[in-house]
């Protein structure tokens, strides 16, 4: 599986906030979109799943352009996983999992064992096997994002388009989400998500694509792109990476806000 994005200009109503936007996700790889709110992220997302219509530029799968695939194929390609989700009635927690199998269904068709046995195995292999008799509105946040990523993978997508997966999230449960993204791409999903926090790209990600206020787009890998230099272009901030080791014997790299 591969996305890729070419000279891309999104917008709203003819009018481009990000142009010249070029991406490419292989299989298994993890790419964080950062940058300062109300900058374009969300928009290049809602570009790249199709709810805006690209001003200029392409989207393809696999080297063949969106506009020759079909929706419903699109969406059992591309799985989208939202900030946070209320659903109008409380639902079970599998029947917000089988909302997932809807591209798998023809017209009117209800889902049936088959689906829930497939809500159920996706459920297990997320460790959170435990929530199957809970009602969706009435567990944690953290746990609602889970089953979210959940109804995602229950569609069977290669590539997964999270927006803000830790949003309002404590930061144990920050810290589990991530671990969960890293290992859907060890089973080889793509991902491309965003967030607000530079270290979640140290943490997770293979290449990083930074929007900065001047509207510049810097895309390579998170040591080339998360910089001391980049970080206050693009946020106008002063920070300080440092390095920490890991009883393994590993280095994990953070950012230091300073303060004036």
């Amino acid at each position: 599986m591969e996305l890729t994005v070419k000279n891309a200009s999104c917008g709203y109503d003819g009018m481009a906030i990000l142009k010249n936007v070029s991406l490419r996700i292989r299989q298994g790889e993890i790419v964080c979109i950062l940058g300062p709110n109300g900058i374009g992220k969300t928009t290049v997302f809602r570009s790249v799943l199709g709810f805006l219509k690209l001003i200029d530029g392409e989207i393809l799968l696999d080297g063949v352009p969106k506009s020759q695939i079909s929706q419903r194929e699109f969406s059992k390609a591309v799985g989208y996983v939202p900030q946070g989700h209320e659903p109008p009635f409380p639902y079970t927690v599998p029947d917000v999992v089988v909302m997932g199998r809807a591209a798998h269904l023809k017209s009117f068709e209800a889902p049936g064992i088959k689906e829930y046995r497939i809500a159920d195995k996706v459920l297990e292999a997320l460790g959170v096997s435990y929530l199957r008799e809970k009602i969706y509105t009435q567990i944690s946040g953290g746990e609602r994002q889970m089953v979210l990523i959940a109804r995602a993978l229950a569609q069977n997508p290669k590539l997964l388009v999270m927006d803000e997966p830790t949003a309002n999230l404590d930061f144990g449960n920050q810290i589990h989400v991530l671990e969960c993204i890293k290992g859907l791409s060890g089973s080889g999903l793509c991902v491309l998500m965003t967030t607000h926090n530079p270290d979640h790209a140290f943490l997770c990600c293979d290449r990083v694509i930074l929007l900065t206020k001047g509207k510049e787009i810097l895309e390579g890998t998170v040591e080339e792109i998360v910089t001391e230099e980049n970080l206050h272009r693009a946020y106008g901030v002063d920070v300080k990476i440092t390095e920490t080791a890991t009883p393994a014997g590993g280095v994990i790299k953070t950012c230091v806000p300073i303060l004036n």
